[in-house]
C-alpha cells in the first residue's frame, strides 16, 4: 500500500542463509493475495450494490442474489493452498497443515512442470547481457 513494487524473498528463510521450495509456495499464495489488494477496489453502484441490499433488507438471504454469485468468486483473493473454511472443510480436505499442503505442491511442480521455452529473441539478448557482463569483469580483473 506504501508503493513498493518489489517483492523480494520469496522461499527464503533464515535471512536468506536457505531456500526452501516450500515456503515459496507459501509465498506465492501471500503474494498472490498481496496483488489482489494492490489493484485496490473498483467502487461503483454496481459493486456498491445498494439496491440489492434495499430489495433483501435486513435478516434477508444475500447468498442466493445474482448479485452475490456475480461477484463473490472475483473480488476476494483466492489463495491457493491456505484454507479459509471452517474446520468440517479442512479435514474433508484431509486435515494437512499448510506447510504440507505446501510441500506436496512443490513436489508436484518439480515433477511435472515443463517451463515454455525461451524465444530466439530473448535468448539473445540474455546473450547480449552475459558477454557485456563478462567482459567488464575482465575489464576489472586487468585493473588488480
Amino acid at each position: 500500500m506504501a508503493g513498493a513494487n518489489l517483492i523480494y524473498g520469496a522461499g527464503m528463510l533464515d535471512s536468506g542463509l536457505i531456500f526452501s521450495y516450500t515456503q515459496l509456495v507459501i509465498d506465492n499464495d501471500i503474494f498472490k493475495m498481496i496483488r489482489k489488494v494492490m489493484q485496490g477496489m473498483h467502487i461503483d453502484d454496481e459493486n456498491l450494490a445498494v439496491d440489492v441490499i434495499n430489495s433483501v433488507g435486513p435478516g434477508g438471504d444475500f447468498l442466493m442474489q445474482d448479485h452475490t454469485m456475480k461477484y463473490m468468486r472475483t473480488l476476494p483473493s483466492a489463495p491457493n493452498l491456505i484454507e479459509r473454511g471452517n474446520r468440517e472443510r479442512w479435514l474433508s480436505f484431509g486435515g494437512k497443515e499448510l506447510a504440507e499442503r505446501a510441500s506436496e505442491k512443490a513436489a508436484e511442480i518439480l515433477a511435472n512442470h515443463k517451463p515454455a521455452p525461451l524465444s530466439d529473441k530473448v535468448k539473445s539478448e540474455l546473450r547480449a547481457i552475459v558477454e557485456e557482463s563478462d567482459t567488464e569483469m575482465e575489464e576489472m580483473n586487468k585493473k588488480r
